[in-house]
């Protein structure tokens, strides 16, 4: 039974939370990448093969046309619909986030800011069990709408390639889906290879292997983020639903094992109710050993004096996921400091931003929405300064900058203001 803790209590099994451990695996996975590095394709085709069984070689690598129409055929006519609904709202959601050039000229000075896309996006789907079609939607058309020009896929066939994968892919636009997955398939994509080509950005969820491998090539490319296992996190009072509290507390937990679901209230008697609740809803699901394995070892249950408490539990937490199943929770947005995405009321649960809702689903997790956004346009973006001054601006400045670059005894820098403002 998931336990009830007093916030005054011991609290480290939540607060203690961090990102993954991934020092058990970081000798394979840099070993990985640098063989990568070094032997390109003939490294990453043997990678494949060992670790998902698949034979690869140059002409095999990327999924072709006609693969893409086997996967069209797949898919029912309910769920394209489904896909491309989801795909609209993603799109209008992300072109809310456009940044124009903002570049000002006064006096002779001229100062201001132009974005520009990335050259290459590389997206890593997971597959097999862990196979997701809506990340294909949540990272790509980010790029989409940033206008990034080629934005290529990686994604394991190791257990046959997930159709509806493929169509979302399609549906985005992608230009080349490469079957290969893991840490060899971050370093393809990484550092480049024959076959695969050298990406600025590197976006998606994976597994420890993946994770750590997108940590590790940082530098080389830019990554959206290091995401840990799910979590979720529902401040509720006594207006919630027992039975919404506890179907949206496993709705993280049947993710993973290591997926952290978190109430806290201040109703005794709702507290009791979603214990309760739990226990019979646990039951009735397919994967009724990691929800229940997942609430034994991360559920709790804080039971605070006041709402108002809630939020500093849940600030303190910066979970990924916040539910506000309150009366009011429009009065407590004001509050929300840390928070990867926020769910108010009681009929916005966390599957609606997961799918449909447009906001984007690649979440900040293990604490880290205390200085992480969720992925967005931005990720796919660059931002260059632009600075001109005419000959009387710079004469107006020469002093003030020479005065500063001498203080730090850079006596070139100096010079470069000085021979300009000297008389011939």
């Amino acid at each position: 039974m998931i336990p009830v803790l007093k916030s005054d209590g011991d609290l480290s099994r939540i607060y203690g939370r961090s990102q993954l451990d991934m020092e058990s695996v970081r000798e394979t996975v840099t070993g990985i990448l640098k063989d990568v590095r070094v032997r390109g394709d003939e490294a990453l085709f043997e990678y494949t093969q060992k670790f998902d069984n698949v034979k690869l070689d140059s002409g095999s690598l990327t999924v072709t046309k006609r693969e893409i129409e086997s996967a069209y055929s797949r898919i029912d006519s309910a769920t394209l619909r489904a896909l491309r609904g989801a795909k609209k709202n993603i799109l209008d959601f992300h072109r809310r986030q456009i940044r124009e050039d903002n570049i000002v000229t006064d006096s002779g000075k001229t100062t201001g800011i132009m974005y520009r896309p990335v050259e290459r996006a590389g997206l890593y789907v997971p597959g097999g069990k862990a196979s997701y079609p809506s990340s294909v939607l949540m990272c790509a058309l980010p790029a989409v709408v940033a206008k990034v020009p080629e934005i290529i896929m990686a994604t394991p066939a190791g257990n046959g390639l997930n159709p509806l994968t493929l169509v979302a892919a399609a549906e985005c636009g992608i230009n080349k889906i490469y079957k290969i997955g893991g840490a060899q398939a971050i370093a393809a994509m990484a550092y480049g290879t024959k076959s695969v080509p050298k990406v600025s950005v590197i976006s998606g969820p994976g597994n420890i292997y993946v994770a750590l491998a997108k940590r590790e090539i940082y530098g080389n490319a830019g990554i959206d983020m290091i995401a840990g296992p799910s979590e979720i996190l529902i401040i509720a009072d006594e207006s919630a639903n027992a039975r919404y509290v506890a179907a949206d507390l496993l709705s993280q937990a049947e993710h993973d094992e290591l997926a952290m679901s978190v109430l806290v209230t201040d109703s005794e008697s709702l507290a009791k109710a979603v214990q309760r609740e739990l226990n019979e809803q646990i039951a009735l699901l397919p994967k009724a050993d990691i929800a229940g394995k997942s609430i034994e070892n991360y559920g709790t249950i804080v039971l605070v004096k006041n709402i108002a408490e809630g939020v500093c539990v849940a600030n303190k937490i910066a979970p990924e996921h916040l539910e506000l199943c309150v009366k009011n929770p429009q009065s407590l947005l004001k509050d929300i400091v840390n928070a990867g995405a926020v769910f108010m009321g009681h009929y916005s649960p966390e599957p609606l931003g997961d799918y449909y809702a447009g906001t984007n689903h690649v979440l900040p997790t293990s604490g880290t929405a205390r200085f992480c956004s969720a992925l967005g346009v931005d990720n796919y973006v660059k931002k260059i300064s632009v600075i001109q001054y005419d000959e009387q601006s710079l004469a107006e400045s020469a002093r003030d900058i020479i005065a500063l670059a001498e203080s730090e005894g850079l006596r070139a820098h100096a010079n470069s203001i000085r021979v300009r403002c000297e008389k011939e």
